[in-house]
């Protein structure tokens, strides 16, 4: 009797690795976490984070771009690597279309202009008029191109000048913004709600043009700064390297568009800064194109230069 031919194991037949270019702590991390155990349930296989911050995201995005046609290999990003870096440098190792492989939208995030207790601005216009009188003498700290345009936004429509002190996301800009190295931050949503209720730092303004859910009390920047328009709503999003084929990128959109759909991981999301947007592989390409002309609108508006 002849032996029946073995099946061929179907992707993915090991653990996949889940690259995110920013500091563990930042929004884009939260989202990845909570999405690689989501997803590792659909795939049957673990998905494993791995941190790779550094140059605005520039080198975490840059390994998985090296990994083209290699599915085990995934990036959880934002905004500001697969759009706004297009404005900010005159050179990117990397074409944010043509080198990923879109898979999922995850969901949206703000910044919340925070500032330390002592600060002597209890409001958007009490901070306006005391950043008027000392124009040219507060520092902000920017760990992201979100950060960093609405620090410039802010500056230009509120009629003052900033200097600006780059650092490797999040995290650390916060660290610092509580040890009093710098002045003011902007500071992703869900960070912000926690540094607000532990009473170490005070929120002025949400980025977002309506109130956050996390915390009610803040108003928009745009509201209370009398700034119409003022926005900055970064997008983090699920995306592999180029030339994956496409039974597997199938396979990853399929168990990502499962994991978001979960009621607990909306909450995950929501907990974490995040209002949570599922869209799948060719929403996410329609927000990336989309996006890249939006901030490169913003950050030049916010007189943002190249590198």
């Amino acid at each position: 009797m002849l032996a029946q031919p073995a099946h061929a194991q179907t992707f993915p037949t090991k653990p996949l690795r889940l690259i995110v270019p920013f500091p563990a702590g930042s929004a884009s991390d939260s989202a990845a976490r909570i999405l690689a155990k989501a997803m590792g349930e659909e795939l049957k296989q673990p998905v494993v984070v791995e941190n790779k911050p550094g140059a605005n995201g520039i080198l975490g995005v840059e390994q998985v771009k090296l990994a083209a046609g290699d599915p085990y290999v995934l990036l959880v990003t934002a905004s500001t690597t697969h759009a706004a870096n297009l404005s900010l440098y005159k050179q990117l190792p990397y074409d944010p279309v043509k080198d990923f492989t879109p898979l999922a939208k995850i969901g949206v995030t703000a910044f919340v202009l925070m500032v330390r207790p002592d600060f002597p601005a209890a409001t958007m216009q009490e901070f306006l008029a005391y950043a008027r009188q000392r124009s040219g003498k507060l520092n902000y700290a920017h760990g992201t191109a979100g950060m960093l345009a609405s620090a410039s936004l802010l500056a230009k429509m509120g009629g003052f000048a900033a200097q600006g002190i780059a650092y490797k996301g999040n995290p650390p800009a916060l660290i610092d913004l509580m040890g009093g190295v710098v002045d003011f931050s902007f500071v992703d949503v869900g960070n912000a709600a926690v540094q607000m209720k532990s009473g170490k730092l005070k929120g002025l303004g949400v980025t977002m043009l309506r109130r956050t859910v996390l915390a009610p009390e803040l108003p928009t920047i745009a509201e209370a700064g009398n700034m119409p328009g003022f926005e900055i709503v970064p997008w983090v999003g699920l995306l592999a390297p180029a030339n994956i084929g496409n039974d597997a990128r199938d396979t990853l959109m399929k168990a990502a568009m499962a994991a978001l759909g979960k009621s607990e991981v909306k909450a995950q999301l929501t907990t974490a800064g995040l209002d949570p947007e599922p869209l799948d592989g060719d929403g996410l390409a329609r927000t990336i194109d989309a996006d890249i002309k939006l901030w490169a609108r913003v950050l030049s508006e916010a007189g943002v230069q190249p590198e």
